[in-house]
């Protein structure tokens, strides 16, 4: 994901947008570059592919002077990784522009800017952005005026920073469906696509919303909404650390980051879906020819990775039609193999470096896969540099060794990609629009669970004294349960299973007593009334129940059944909402236990090794 900084100031700005670059550089980039405007109107523009550091030696010998510039670091989605297609992009030598987002009708605007006689040196869909605001601007004599007759134009999702010569005072920002904000200071205004961009100069922040436009000044910020209305957004105080690997003031990393799940959901998705679609380039540059003519997809992760690939498998299947298989990575490589023609591979893992992943990667590439695309939550590991696509998960450091936001977050990922391999295979464009609606309610729906957290803690209490505990799910809850149970084990060491509820009458309903607790995802979904009766046959046994239930389900509570009523939620955006509780229920349970919540026994954060 892309990343903007961007200053107006009474002083140069170059150290100002260079730092602002390097706190970005957890999103992942392939270059990165800056303009800055000098006080004799001269735009100055440097980029470089690689690293931030890259630039920073670029700028050693001729750093550019002046008070208002923008800078950027791209990952790539329309042209490979080249100094001609980084950003900042310029319109002749007095318009320069950072873009993050994708823009959908490029091509179009593309065909028309060349008619009107505009060459084009990049193959990206941004320098289609820098042009047409010029051609607006050669108009209108005003830059926000050129800016907002050109996103009218746009369509797909966008955050813009524009700089002309001919309009020295200001940046012209604008935002729909990616991340922008504004920093507030003292005779001096920034922009970037996140706060910590910004924290070595300012603790004030201004968030755009949909469809906002604003004149960036040194002495005043003026935004205008989408319906060209005046309007002021408040100005809200940052309260946090800067620093992510800090707890905080929460007890735990684990504890933090499970909190933090509804602001990474979101971060995932910015810049990926419009209202009613996912952008399939989100995917990566070559993903149109990558995603033609799928008939397979083969997901390959470890641990928590996999459960989230076991999720998928009911998504890929049920949205886009085609077979799905999902396999534990230690298991992959090592056996031999029947490759289905047209088969995509798809890697998870949150460090990137997890070595039977790779290897199982690195096997594939061999083996004549027809591409490889990963999900990852590391830029620059070394899964994301071997596999062909990339969707770079926003999940930010994840301290505490039992996974939890990277989980989410991959959920999240896999969704938007399942949406596009559907709609490649027929999936109704007003079925695509309702869950892209249904995947833009997630983060609210996670805070409404994460209210959910000292009645929760309650329950816990009945599972100190445990030594067991079953898990039980349907459909894709399965994996979820699966993924309950794991989270159980590894941060309070009770033994934990997660079953299909299905399964009960076939083995595990021997365990069933008193001092067996059953844990139960119940969503309100074609398969609500069949776990009914797989909860009765636990309560004919004498086995407690703790149910995390939609509350337009009407479960009871009784003796031996207790029910936690959850948000009503769209069937396909369950899995990722109905992991949060159980989240909560570990963590509990481990505080109480006593154990060693971020760092338990026997376990690493990434297993580099066999």
């Amino acid at each position: 994901m892309c990343g903007i900084v961007g200053a107006v100031s009474e002083r140069d700005v170059q150290g100002i947008l260079l730092e602002g670059l390097r706190r970005l550089e957890y999103r992942g980039y392939d270059s990165a570059g800056m303009a800055v405007l000098n006080e004799q109107h001269t735009l100055t523009r440097y980029r470089e592919v690689g690293k931030v550091s890259a630039l920073e030696t670029a700028l050693d010998g001729q750093p550019p002077r002046g008070r208002i510039g923008i800078a950027h670091t791209r990952w790539a989605t329309h042209g490979a990784p080249s100094q001609t297609n980084a950003h900042p992009h310029m319109s002749g030598e007095r318009l320069a522009i950072v873009h993050n987002g994708i823009i959908e009708n490029y091509q179009t605007l593309r065909d028309r800017l060349r008619n009107e006689g505009f060459t084009f040196d990049s193959q990206t869909d941004t320098e289609v952005v820098a042009h047409l605001i010029e051609s607006h601007f050669q108009q209108t004599k005003d830059l926000l005026s050129a800016v907002r007759r050109a996103t009218a134009e746009l369509h797909g999702a966008y955050a813009l920073a524009v700089l002309h010569a001919d309009d020295p005072e200001r940046l012209i920002v604008c935002r729909q469906g990616s991340p922008l904000v504004l920093g507030v200071g003292i005779g001096e205004n920034f922009i970037a696509s996140d706060q910590l961009a910004l924290l070595p100069v300012t603790d004030r922040f201004m968030f755009l919303e949909e469809g906002d436009i604003a004149e960036v000044r040194r002495d005043r910020i003026d935004v205008i909404d989408r319906d060209d209305n005046p309007v002021e957004r408040p100005v809200t105080r940052f309260e946090h650390s800067a620093d992510a690997a800090e707890k905080g003031d929460y007890r735990h990393f684990m504890l933090k980051e499970i909190h933090e799940q509804s602001r990474v959901v979101q971060a995932t998705m910015e810049g990926r879906l419009t209202d009613r679609r996912v952008l399939e380039q989100a995917l990566g540059t070559d993903a149109e020819n990558l995603l033609q003519d799928v008939r397979h997809v083969q997901i390959i992760a470890c641990g928590t990775s996999y459960h989230a690939g076991m999720v998928a498998r009911y998504w890929i299947e049920e949205l886009a039609g085609i077979p799905c298989s999902v396999e534990v990575a230690s298991e992959f490589r090592y056996r031999k193999h029947v490759i289905q023609p047209d088969t995509l591979f798809l890697c998870i893992s949150q460090s990137g470096e997890t070595a039977d992943t790779l290897a199982a990667l690195r096997q594939a590439k061999e083996a004549g896969f027809r591409a490889a695309l990963a999900i990852c939550n590391v830029p620059g590991s070394s899964l994301v540099r071997e596999s062909d696509l990339v969707i770079m998960t926003q999940a930010g450091p994840e301290i505490g060794v039992a996974s939890t936001k990277a989980f989410t977050t991959q959920l999240t990922a896999l969704l938007l990609f399942t949406l596009a391999l559907a709609r490649r295979n027929g999936l109704p464009e007003a079925e695509e629009a309702d869950m892209v609606q249904a995947l833009r309610q997630v983060p609210g729906q996670i805070d409404q669970v994460l209210a959910l957290d000292t009645p929760i803690a309650r329950l816990s209490e009945a599972f100190v004294d445990k030594h067991h505990s079953l898990f039980l799910g349907r459909g894709s809850q399965f994996p979820v349960a699966l993924e309950g149970a794991l989270k159980l084990k590894e941060i309070s060491y009770i033994h934990a299973e997660a079953y299909p509820a299905g399964e009960l009458k076939h083995g595990p309903l021997a365990l069933v007593d008193s001092e067996m607790p059953v844990v139960t995802v119940a969503p309100n979904n074609a398969l609500m009334e069949k776990l009914r009766s797989n909860l009765e046959e636990v309560r004919a046994r004498g086995g407690e129940l703790f149910v995390f239930a939609d509350e337009a389900v009407g479960l009871a509570e009784e003796p031996g059944v207790h029910v936690m009523n959850m948000p009503s939620v769209h069937p396909i955006t369950a899995p990722i909402v109905y992991t949060i509780p159980l989240q909560l229920l570990s963590y509990h349970v481990a505080v109480l236990k006593g154990t060693d919540v971020d760092q338990p026994r026997n376990l690493a954060k990434s297993v580099t090794v066999e």
